[in-house]
């Protein structure tokens, strides 16, 4: 299902349900209603806001959904996530399955998420007119688990050839950081849902193993869409918009929606997530071999959707 992101980012504000809608009231004044959203239509809540209040019912409500509440720092980080216990008819089978899932398998998969990111990120490389060559050739040095951490040295080049030399990725900064922070973390909580609708567990990751990090699954999961989000800021800080602003976020929202090319046509963004997440589940359970991965070509639509509102 192609649902919608709701984020809430005023203060003296209260979420509540009525008659299976998300309702959100002021808390000034007469308490004026201010809007109401289909619970059903919803993929996830982001509380981004410090005077926020919602209720219990809220939050069961959303979770019987599978739909994430995430909470948000002052830099837009997600630094808390509410998911369902339950779910998927077939969830404990595909936790055992994860659980029980071996080394060489996990340094496989992860070694094909990192091969599509990077691909990724040399193909936002070629849209933003950089030279990709040098990230995109540490593609075939990429080995099972990827030892030699290729990630970060694709990391580094493509930073310097996308923002410039002078640019540090740096998730405590604003500005432009703080537009890819907002962007992650839409993409996190998209993913989060996808696997969740799977019946994954979110915390048992392919390959990050921080144990303070609940959602270790959903950033290994996520990965190969990060730079689509890259592509986006960029686009915007050529535009002179390097704020997080209600402009900025919707243009990133809706990059969601925007239709990637895979092995069966033109999918939406969050489709293509929930179709790596099954097929992270299928693998676990034997039932086929490789991710469904998204071809390495950034959505056309990304500066089509741009150039439409500016």
């Amino acid at each position: 299902m192609i649902g919608r992101i709701i984020e809430v980012a005023d203060d003296k504000r209260y979420m509540f349900v009525s008659r299976g809608f998300l309702v959100v009231q002021d808390t000034d004044g007469e308490r004026k209603e201010l809007g109401q959203i289909p619970l059903d239509d919803i993929t996830a809540v982001i509380a981004n806001a410090h005077g926020l209040s919602y209720s219990n019912n809220l939050l069961v409500a959303l979770a019987e959904r599978g739909a994430p509440f995430v909470l948000c720092a002052a830099n837009h980080n997600a630094v808390g996530m509410l998911w369902p216990v339950d779910g998927h008819y077939q969830q404990a089978k595909r936790f055992d399955a994860q659980i029980a899932a071996k080394k060489p398998t996990n340094k496989r998969i992860w070694s094909e998420l990192i091969k599509s990111k990077i691909q990724q990120q040399a193909a936002a490389l070629d849209a933003a007119g950089q030279a990709s060559v040098p990230v995109a050739v540490l593609v075939n040095k990429i080995r099972s688990g990827d030892p030699n951490n290729i990630e970060a040295q694709a990391a580094r080049r493509y930073w310097s050839l996308l923002f410039g030399k002078t640019f540090r990725r740096d998730k405590n900064a604003s500005g432009i950081n703080g537009l890819l922070n907002y962007g992650y973390t839409i993409y996190r909580a998209a993913t989060a849902r996808a696997i969740i609708a799977a019946g994954l567990h979110p915390t048992i990751g392919v390959h990050h193993s921080n144990e303070g990090n609940p959602m270790r699954l959903v950033d290994d999961l996520m990965e190969p869409f990060r730079p689509l989000v890259d592509l986006l800021v960029w686009q915007m800080s050529n535009a002179g918009k390097e704020q997080v602003t209600a402009e900025t976020k919707r243009i990133l929202v809706r990059s969601l929606y925007d239709d990637m090319q895979t092995s069966s046509g033109t999918t939406p963004t969050t489709v293509c997530m929930q179709r790596l997440a099954i097929s992270l589940a299928q693998i676990y359970l034997g039932e086929r071999e490789e991710l469904d991965l998204p071809y390495p070509a950034l959505p056309l639509t990304l500066a089509a959707s741009l150039s439409d509102d500016w």
